[in-house]
């Protein structure tokens, strides 16, 4: 089924579904924090409490790739499951155009055939600490919104720092309800990362973009990566049992994963910002990309390659943001938005100790007309959207860490932070492959974007073309940096900036024409966004008091737990199962005549009498996801792993401002076909029964 949903809700059942901190949270909503789990709500719907020892066997079981996406230890040896969408990035990077992994699959029989990821991080969740207090003491009312920032930036620093150097975990200072709590999560880090696994991107995306975010689903979208530490499989005391029996009807089960943000907490001038400015001029960078990496795929087979994960990136937050947008289109929702935080604003209004913070709306809304003035000209230069190229984020990064280590560590720009030099040095000097002729063509069309947004006579446009055509501008570019090796990226990482510059290298030189205005709109922008986190934690001190102190926060990619039922649902009359067959996945490649992308590989066609057709293979619940959790483990009561998030469905995409069950699903790969594919379709006995019994012994 191809098409967007659109689900209609009333102006009061939308205003009950944002109100989720203003009364008591329903249904099985809930991107729960777990120094803070919802024991009481699951306690009365499902008769369930998790104990502590569970809650911590799953937090340490789970698994953050920090390329976007969750995962799950699942044997002793430190075997991660994710999705093969997760891990296509990796597999691109390890795929030649003569071995195409990504596209061709991969298993590695022996620990010695396993390969090494490029630039790929793995953080498991060890600890949280509260710190809030911390750095609320240094906000003090008389700071201007610069020196607030400077002094928030300087205690989130020390915090980090410190926490670094007493654990020797990744330490990062998480702002939560907006800036109403902040926490200290500590990692354990792992960068040596390597391939097991991954099926066929045929059978890992079977369907495609028509079938993205759609429901029936057949995907084994699964890809098995180990950890290694000290060149060995590291030993990992939490990972997840196996269920040999997948999931039934109805049964409670949880979701452990890294939903990457959603914005259910924002005010309405927020949504209104995001609905008429941010989300718009997304969609039409989006398209615009996804037409031209499709035009440059279609010349020959090794352009598609090149391209295919690019593609498939544009194509899934398209289809995502796309449907995020059709939801703040529907005026009920955004009425239901408007009446809800008019229910607080009342509250307040009745409240001595808190009318006095009433004036954090109009903050918000006066940040938000600041950020749509210098909305483009931020997007362009210092998120780099007119300069759409790997070498010029190399190049930036080399420029502003020579400028940025000469400074105490807590007067950094975050991503220059001591705490962070490990996945900044990892990411920097990747052996990944970056190809020439794909650079020039992203770089080319994002100086024509930038070109029709800000206008040809623009000042800094005109000195990043440099009279020149962005046709011949980006190809001097790319064809005169230095930056292709990655033993020059180390040589100029140690060099100091007078040093670098002397290089004349044009990428760097282009970094350094943008590098003062960029840092002027960043510093507007940042100090805009104090004033805004200061508003938000006095609406947010004023909800917890007023009316519902326990609920969770926004999603931050930070590891959080949901709950709910596998179920169906009722789509236009008809009732649509909880799961998905073998059988099925048969049959929705005959009918579309086995044309991609609904063409099985041969490996499943040559196999096709061996599988049991009535093996489950996909199934949707009811849990609170959103992008971030693709990749994380599903688990039922006794803490087995059951299934894998892989999708939401078209009227889950909502879940961004608004969470329901009517409709909405996560949709997951059922245990029993990722474990059928591999003793039946694959002949990989040998990984089966190290899920399958925790160990490879």
């Amino acid at each position: 089924m191809k098409g967007r949903i659109r689900k209609k809700f009333t102006v009061a059942m939308v205003a009950a579904l944002l109100m989720t901190t203003i009364n008591q949270v329903h249904s099985d909503e809930g991107m729960w924090l777990y120094d803070d789990p919802p024991l009481e709500q699951l306690q009365s719907k499902y008769g369930y409490r998790p104990t502590p020892q569970w809650l911590e066997h799953l937090q340490k079981s789970s698994i953050r790739f920090n390329n976007g996406g969750s995962g799950s230890f699942v044997s002793e040896d430190g075997l991660v499951l994710s999705n093969h969408h997760v891990g296509a990035g990796a597999l691109e990077k390890l795929s030649t155009q003569e071995k195409n992994i990504l596209a061709d699959g991969f298993y590695a029989r022996t620990r010695a055939e396993e390969l090494k990821c490029h630039d790929l991080e793995l953080n498991v969740l060890m600890s949280i600490e509260d710190v809030t207090e911390q750095v609320n003491a240094v906000i003090t009312p008389e700071l201007s919104p610069e020196e607030a920032l400077k002094a928030r930036r300087e205690v989130m620093s020390r915090l980090e720092q410190e926490s670094l150097e007493a654990t020797g975990l990744r330490s990062d200072v998480v702002t939560l309800f907006q800036g109403g709590k902040y926490s200290l999560y500590r990692y354990k880090r792992y960068t040596d990362v390597r391939l097991v696994f991954a099926p066929e991107s045929d059978i890992g995306f079977f369907g495609g973009d028509p079938d993205n975010f759609e429901y029936p689903r057949y995907n084994l979208d699964v890809s098995f990566f180990r950890v290694y530490e000290n060149d060995q499989p590291a030993k990992v005391e939490h990972y997840l049992d196996w269920s040999a029996d997948g999931v039934s009807d109805g049964e409670l089960i949880f979701v452990s994963g890294h939903p990457g943000s959603t914005s259910r907490l924002i005010t309405h001038d927020e949504l209104i910002f995001a609905r008429d400015l941010a989300l718009p001029y997304t969609l039409e960078r989006l398209y615009r990309l996804e037409v031209l990496y499709l035009a440059w795929a279609d010349r020959n087979r090794e352009n598609a390659r090149r391209a295919h994960q690019a593609i498939m990136g544009v194509q899934n937050t398209r289809k995502a943001l796309g449907g995020r947008y059709a939801g703040l289109l529907d005026p009920d929702l955004v009425a239901g938005k408007a009446l809800a935080e008019r229910s607080l604003i009342n509250a307040m209004k009745d409240s001595e100790r808190f009318k006095g913070a009433l004036p954090a709306y109009e903050v918000i809304g006066e940040a938000q007309k600041a950020y749509a003035r210098d909305f483009l000209p931020i997007r362009m230069w210092e998120w780099g959207q007119a300069f759409n190229s790997s070498y010029f984020g190399i190049a930036r990064t080399l420029l502003r860490h020579s400028v940025e280590k000469e400074k105490p560590n807590g007067e950094r720009l975050r991503e220059y932070r001591d705490s962070n030099k490990v996945s900044l040095e990892l990411g920097l000097f990747s052996e990944a492959p970056i190809y020439d002729d794909f650079e020039t063509l992203r770089l080319c069309d994002a100086l024509k974007f930038a070109i029709g947004k800000l206008g040809y006579n623009d000042s800094l446009v005109q000195k990043v073309l440099d009279g020149k055509t962005p046709e011949a501008r980006a190809a001097e570019l790319i064809q005169g940096t230095t930056l292709k090796a990655v033993q020059n990226r180390k040589a100029i990482y140690e060099m100091s900036t007078e040093e670098i510059l002397k290089l004349n290298d044009p990428m760097i030189e282009l970094a350094q024409l943008v590098d003062e205005p960029s840092r002027a709109l960043r510093k507007v922008y940042e100090e805009q966004d104090e004033q805004t986190r200061q508003a938000h934690d006095k609406i947010a001190q004023a909800r917890f008091a007023l009316l519902s102190e326990h609920t969770y926060p926004d999603a931050t990619f930070t590891l959080r737990l949901s709950y709910g039922a596998v179920l169906g649902y009722e789509e236009t009359g008809r009732q649509i199962p909880f799961q998905t067959t073998v059988g099925g996945m048969y049959a929705h490649a005959e009918e579309h005549q086995h044309q991609p992308p609904f063409r099985l590989p041969d490996s499943w066609m040559k196999a096709r009498e061996k599988v049991d057709p009535a093996t489950p293979c996909n199934f949707v619940s009811t849990p609170d996801i959103i992008g971030g959790n693709s990749g994380s483990p599903v688990v039922n009561r006794a803490g087995e792993f059951v299934g894998i998030v892989f999708d939401g469905n078209i009227p889950s995409l909502v879940w961004d401002y608004a969470y329901s069950d009517k409709q909405g699903r996560a949709t997951s790969v059922n245990s029993q076909f990722i474990m059928e594919a591999l003793r039946k379709v694959y002949d990989a006995g040998e990984l089966a029964r190290e899920i399958k019994n925790g160990n490879n012994k």
